[in-house]
Protein backbone atom coordinates (compact mmCIF):
# COMPACT_ATOMS: atom_id res chain seq x y z
CA UNK A 1 0.00 0.00 0.00
CA UNK A 2 1.50 3.35 -0.86
CA UNK A 3 1.72 5.38 2.22
CA UNK A 4 0.72 8.75 1.28
CA UNK A 5 -1.57 10.07 -1.93
CA UNK A 6 -2.23 13.04 -2.80
CA UNK A 7 -4.70 14.50 -6.12
CA UNK A 8 -4.03 17.53 -8.18
CA UNK A 9 -7.29 18.15 -9.00
CA UNK A 10 -10.42 18.34 -7.38
CA UNK A 11 -13.64 17.85 -9.70
CA UNK A 12 -16.13 14.55 -10.05
CA UNK A 13 -13.24 11.83 -10.37
CA UNK A 14 -11.34 12.73 -7.12
CA UNK A 15 -14.32 13.67 -5.34
CA UNK A 16 -15.41 9.68 -5.85
CA UNK A 17 -12.01 8.23 -5.68
CA UNK A 18 -10.08 9.84 -2.72
CA UNK A 19 -13.16 9.38 -0.21
CA UNK A 20 -13.89 5.62 -1.59
CA UNK A 21 -9.62 5.08 -0.97
CA UNK A 22 -9.99 6.66 2.64
CA UNK A 23 -12.39 4.77 3.76
CA UNK A 24 -10.57 1.96 2.30
CA UNK A 25 -7.88 2.77 4.46
CA UNK A 26 -5.65 4.61 2.27
CA UNK A 27 -4.19 7.46 3.52
CA UNK A 28 -4.64 10.45 1.03
CA UNK A 29 -2.52 13.53 2.15
CA UNK A 30 -3.35 16.08 -0.20
CA UNK A 31 -6.00 17.86 -2.65
CA UNK A 32 -4.58 20.88 -4.79
CA UNK A 33 -6.76 22.52 -7.64
CA UNK A 34 -6.67 25.86 -9.55
CA UNK A 35 -9.91 26.30 -7.90
CA UNK A 36 -8.59 26.26 -3.87
CA UNK A 37 -12.34 26.45 -2.49
CA UNK A 38 -12.82 22.83 -4.39
CA UNK A 39 -9.63 21.30 -2.72
CA UNK A 40 -11.23 22.77 0.56
CA UNK A 41 -14.07 21.43 0.21
CA UNK A 42 -12.74 17.89 -0.53
CA UNK A 43 -10.15 17.98 1.72
CA UNK A 44 -12.37 18.49 5.01
CA UNK A 45 -14.47 15.09 4.13
CA UNK A 46 -10.87 13.03 4.30
CA UNK A 47 -9.12 12.73 7.63
CA UNK A 48 -5.35 13.98 7.98
CA UNK A 49 -5.83 15.46 4.22
CA UNK A 50 -4.69 19.13 3.52
CA UNK A 51 -5.44 21.55 0.38
CA UNK A 52 -2.14 22.84 -0.89
CA UNK A 53 -0.31 24.10 -3.42
CA UNK A 54 0.51 21.63 -6.34
CA UNK A 55 4.19 21.70 -5.89
CA UNK A 56 3.24 21.11 -1.74
CA UNK A 57 1.05 17.84 -2.51
CA UNK A 58 3.49 16.54 -5.00
CA UNK A 59 5.93 16.86 -2.45
CA UNK A 60 3.77 15.49 0.43
CA UNK A 61 2.53 12.38 -1.21
CA UNK A 62 4.52 8.86 -2.78
CA UNK A 63 1.65 8.73 -5.20
CA UNK A 64 0.19 11.42 -7.18
CA UNK A 65 -2.74 11.33 -9.61
CA UNK A 66 -3.37 13.89 -11.98
CA UNK A 67 -7.34 14.35 -11.98
CA UNK A 68 -7.08 16.83 -14.49
CA UNK A 69 -8.95 17.56 -18.19
CA UNK A 70 -7.00 14.90 -20.58
CA UNK A 71 -5.73 17.88 -22.43
CA UNK A 72 -4.06 19.42 -19.65
CA UNK A 73 -2.27 16.43 -18.38
CA UNK A 74 0.95 16.89 -20.42
CA UNK A 75 1.26 20.55 -19.30
CA UNK A 76 0.44 19.97 -15.45
CA UNK A 77 3.00 17.10 -15.43
CA UNK A 78 6.27 19.38 -17.17
CA UNK A 79 5.56 21.93 -14.28
CA UNK A 80 5.53 20.06 -11.37
CA UNK A 81 8.69 18.91 -8.78
CA UNK A 82 8.67 14.82 -9.54
CA UNK A 83 11.35 12.99 -7.80
CA UNK A 84 12.69 9.76 -8.37
CA UNK A 85 10.43 6.57 -6.96
CA UNK A 86 7.96 8.74 -6.60
CA UNK A 87 4.51 7.10 -8.99
CA UNK A 88 2.63 9.78 -10.75
CA UNK A 89 -0.68 8.32 -12.38
CA UNK A 90 -3.40 9.79 -15.20
CA UNK A 91 -6.80 9.15 -15.27
CA UNK A 92 -7.41 8.71 -18.49
CA UNK A 93 -9.02 6.66 -20.64
CA UNK A 94 -7.20 8.07 -24.25
CA UNK A 95 -4.38 9.75 -23.20
CA UNK A 96 -0.98 7.71 -23.87
CA UNK A 97 1.26 7.67 -21.15
CA UNK A 98 3.62 9.48 -23.34
CA UNK A 99 1.84 12.81 -21.28
CA UNK A 100 3.44 11.88 -17.96
CA UNK A 101 7.27 11.74 -19.65
CA UNK A 102 8.31 14.81 -17.33
CA UNK A 103 7.40 13.06 -14.46
CA UNK A 104 9.41 10.05 -15.89
CA UNK A 105 12.48 12.06 -17.17
CA UNK A 106 12.93 12.97 -13.15
CA UNK A 107 12.58 9.16 -12.21
CA UNK A 108 9.22 9.35 -11.28
CA UNK A 109 7.11 5.81 -11.57
CA UNK A 110 4.00 6.52 -14.41
CA UNK A 111 1.24 5.18 -14.93
CA UNK A 112 -2.78 5.10 -15.96
CA UNK A 113 -5.72 4.27 -14.05
CA UNK A 114 -9.03 4.64 -15.59
CA UNK A 115 -12.37 3.48 -13.82
CA UNK A 116 -14.78 2.52 -16.47
CA UNK A 117 -17.96 4.39 -14.90
CA UNK A 118 -19.90 6.88 -15.04
CA UNK A 119 -18.63 10.07 -12.67
CA UNK A 120 -21.28 12.76 -13.50
CA UNK A 121 -22.72 12.12 -9.62
CA UNK A 122 -20.21 11.78 -7.63
CA UNK A 123 -22.00 10.20 -4.79
CA UNK A 124 -23.80 7.29 -6.99
CA UNK A 125 -20.39 6.51 -9.06
CA UNK A 126 -19.25 5.69 -5.26
CA UNK A 127 -21.78 3.29 -4.79
CA UNK A 128 -20.86 1.78 -8.57
CA UNK A 129 -17.62 1.27 -8.10
CA UNK A 130 -17.27 -2.15 -6.89
CA UNK A 131 -17.72 -4.67 -9.82
CA UNK A 132 -16.46 -2.19 -12.20
CA UNK A 133 -13.78 -2.78 -14.54
CA UNK A 134 -10.35 -0.12 -14.33
CA UNK A 135 -8.25 0.24 -17.00
CA UNK A 136 -4.49 -0.26 -15.87
CA UNK A 137 -0.96 0.67 -17.52
CA UNK A 138 2.52 1.07 -15.51
CA UNK A 139 5.66 1.93 -17.33
CA UNK A 140 7.14 -1.10 -14.67
CA UNK A 141 5.72 -4.21 -12.96
CA UNK A 142 6.34 -3.26 -9.26
CA UNK A 143 3.88 0.24 -9.90
CA UNK A 144 1.81 -2.55 -11.86
CA UNK A 145 1.31 -4.53 -8.95
CA UNK A 146 0.64 -1.46 -6.96
CA UNK A 147 -2.45 -0.29 -9.15
CA UNK A 148 -3.79 -3.84 -8.85
CA UNK A 149 -3.83 -3.44 -4.74
CA UNK A 150 -5.25 -0.16 -5.29
CA UNK A 151 -8.47 -1.35 -7.91
CA UNK A 152 -9.13 -4.29 -5.10
CA UNK A 153 -9.11 -1.69 -2.26
CA UNK A 154 -12.09 -0.41 -3.80
CA UNK A 155 -13.94 -3.75 -5.84
CA UNK A 156 -12.54 -2.70 -9.22
CA UNK A 157 -11.92 -5.30 -11.88
CA UNK A 158 -8.29 -4.43 -13.53
CA UNK A 159 -7.71 -4.47 -16.98
CA UNK A 160 -4.52 -4.09 -18.13
CA UNK A 161 -4.05 -2.29 -21.34
CA UNK A 162 -1.04 -2.05 -24.04
CA UNK A 163 1.01 0.83 -24.66
CA UNK A 164 -0.67 2.33 -27.67
CA UNK A 165 -3.87 0.97 -27.39
CA UNK A 166 -5.73 3.91 -24.78
CA UNK A 167 -7.47 5.60 -28.05
CA UNK A 168 -9.00 2.55 -29.55
CA UNK A 169 -9.96 1.20 -25.77
CA UNK A 170 -11.54 4.06 -25.19
CA UNK A 171 -13.85 4.96 -28.03
CA UNK A 172 -15.40 1.66 -27.22
CA UNK A 173 -15.92 2.67 -23.80
CA UNK A 174 -17.57 5.11 -24.71
CA UNK A 175 -19.43 3.52 -27.97
CA UNK A 176 -21.01 1.26 -24.64
CA UNK A 177 -21.65 4.48 -22.88
CA UNK A 178 -22.89 7.82 -24.13
CA UNK A 179 -23.13 6.18 -27.46
CA UNK A 180 -26.65 4.18 -25.92
CA UNK A 181 -27.67 8.12 -25.57
CA UNK A 182 -27.50 8.44 -29.48
CA UNK A 183 -29.10 5.43 -30.31
CA UNK A 184 -32.09 6.69 -27.73
CA UNK A 185 -31.52 9.87 -29.41
CA UNK A 186 -32.17 8.35 -32.51
CA UNK A 187 -35.88 6.68 -31.79
CA UNK A 188 -36.84 9.63 -29.49
CA UNK A 189 -36.74 11.73 -33.49
CA UNK A 190 -38.42 8.93 -34.90
CA UNK A 191 -40.84 8.82 -33.09
CA UNK A 192 -41.65 12.51 -33.38
CA UNK A 193 -41.44 12.34 -37.10
CA UNK A 194 -44.18 9.79 -36.57
CA UNK A 195 -46.67 12.12 -34.41
CA UNK A 196 -45.48 10.36 -31.24
CA UNK A 197 -44.80 12.78 -28.52
CA UNK A 198 -41.06 12.71 -27.43
CA UNK A 199 -41.31 13.53 -24.51
CA UNK A 200 -42.96 10.08 -23.84
CA UNK A 201 -39.98 8.20 -25.55
CA UNK A 202 -37.67 7.93 -22.67
CA UNK A 203 -40.56 6.68 -20.02
CA UNK A 204 -41.32 4.15 -23.04
CA UNK A 205 -38.12 3.15 -24.30
CA UNK A 206 -35.81 2.75 -21.10
CA UNK A 207 -37.52 -0.67 -19.59
CA UNK A 208 -36.69 -2.00 -23.14
CA UNK A 209 -33.16 -0.42 -23.29
CA UNK A 210 -32.78 -2.03 -19.48
CA UNK A 211 -33.91 -5.72 -20.16
CA UNK A 212 -32.07 -5.50 -22.84
CA UNK A 213 -28.82 -5.02 -21.28
CA UNK A 214 -30.17 -7.12 -18.22
CA UNK A 215 -30.47 -9.86 -21.00
CA UNK A 216 -26.52 -9.01 -22.39
CA UNK A 217 -25.20 -9.65 -18.93
CA UNK A 218 -27.07 -12.88 -17.86
CA UNK A 219 -26.96 -13.91 -22.05
CA UNK A 220 -24.13 -12.35 -23.16
CA UNK A 221 -24.35 -9.87 -26.00
CA UNK A 222 -25.20 -12.58 -29.14
CA UNK A 223 -27.83 -14.26 -26.16
CA UNK A 224 -29.37 -11.45 -25.85
CA UNK A 225 -30.07 -10.67 -29.63
CA UNK A 226 -34.30 -9.97 -30.06
CA UNK A 227 -35.97 -8.81 -32.72
CA UNK A 228 -36.10 -9.08 -36.55
CA UNK A 229 -32.61 -10.06 -37.03
CA UNK A 230 -32.45 -12.71 -34.18
CA UNK A 231 -35.79 -14.17 -35.77
CA UNK A 232 -34.87 -13.84 -39.76
CA UNK A 233 -37.53 -11.31 -40.71
CA UNK A 234 -36.35 -10.35 -44.22
CA UNK A 235 -39.51 -8.49 -44.58
CA UNK A 236 -39.70 -6.80 -41.39
CA UNK A 237 -36.07 -5.27 -41.68
CA UNK A 238 -37.20 -4.30 -45.23
CA UNK A 239 -39.97 -2.19 -43.93
CA UNK A 240 -38.12 -0.92 -41.48
CA UNK A 241 -35.85 1.07 -43.74
CA UNK A 242 -38.57 1.72 -45.93
CA UNK A 243 -40.35 3.79 -43.39
CA UNK A 244 -37.04 5.50 -42.32
CA UNK A 245 -36.28 6.11 -45.92
CA UNK A 246 -39.48 7.79 -45.84
CA UNK A 247 -38.40 10.14 -42.99
CA UNK A 248 -34.90 10.96 -44.20
CA UNK A 249 -31.89 9.27 -45.43
CA UNK A 250 -30.12 9.79 -42.09
CA UNK A 251 -32.33 7.76 -40.28
CA UNK A 252 -32.27 4.61 -42.30
CA UNK A 253 -28.15 4.90 -42.99
CA UNK A 254 -27.96 4.91 -38.96
CA UNK A 255 -30.50 1.83 -38.81
CA UNK A 256 -28.88 0.42 -41.11
CA UNK A 257 -25.42 0.33 -39.52
CA UNK A 258 -27.00 -1.12 -36.36
CA UNK A 259 -28.61 -3.86 -38.33
CA UNK A 260 -25.37 -4.73 -39.64
CA UNK A 261 -23.46 -5.21 -36.18
CA UNK A 262 -26.56 -7.01 -35.33
CA UNK A 263 -26.11 -9.79 -38.47
CA UNK A 264 -22.73 -10.02 -36.86
CA UNK A 265 -24.56 -11.01 -33.41
CA UNK A 266 -27.20 -13.31 -35.18
CA UNK A 267 -24.41 -15.42 -37.18
CA UNK A 268 -22.50 -15.81 -33.85
CA UNK A 269 -25.94 -16.88 -31.65
CA UNK A 270 -25.85 -19.51 -34.77
CA UNK A 271 -29.43 -19.62 -34.25
CA UNK A 272 -30.44 -18.65 -38.28
CA UNK A 273 -29.14 -20.65 -41.45
CA UNK A 274 -25.88 -18.84 -43.09
CA UNK A 275 -27.80 -18.79 -45.85
CA UNK A 276 -30.54 -16.80 -44.42
CA UNK A 277 -28.15 -14.30 -42.86
CA UNK A 278 -26.35 -13.98 -46.18
CA UNK A 279 -29.75 -13.09 -47.73
CA UNK A 280 -30.57 -10.23 -44.88
CA UNK A 281 -27.05 -8.94 -45.82
CA UNK A 282 -27.64 -8.49 -49.25
CA UNK A 283 -30.74 -6.99 -48.48
CA UNK A 284 -29.45 -4.29 -46.96
CA UNK A 285 -26.83 -3.80 -49.38
CA UNK A 286 -29.89 -3.72 -52.37
CA UNK A 287 -31.36 -1.05 -50.32
CA UNK A 288 -28.73 1.00 -49.49
CA UNK A 289 -27.66 1.21 -53.23
CA UNK A 290 -30.97 2.34 -53.95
Amino acid sequence: MFERIAFIGAGRLARTLAPAWAAAGQRVVAVASRQPGAAQDLALHLPGCQALAPEAAVHSADLVLLTVADDAIASVAARLPWRPGQAVLHCSGATELAALAPAEALGARIGGFHPLQIFSDPARAAALLAGSTVGIEANDAALSARLHDLAAALGLKPLSLRPGTRAAYHAAANLAASSLLAVLAEARQVWAAIGLPPEAALAALLPLARGTLDAAESRGLAGALSGPVARGDAGVLTAHLQALEGLGAEHAAFYRALLSRQLDLAAEAGRQPEALLALLRSQLQLLQSR
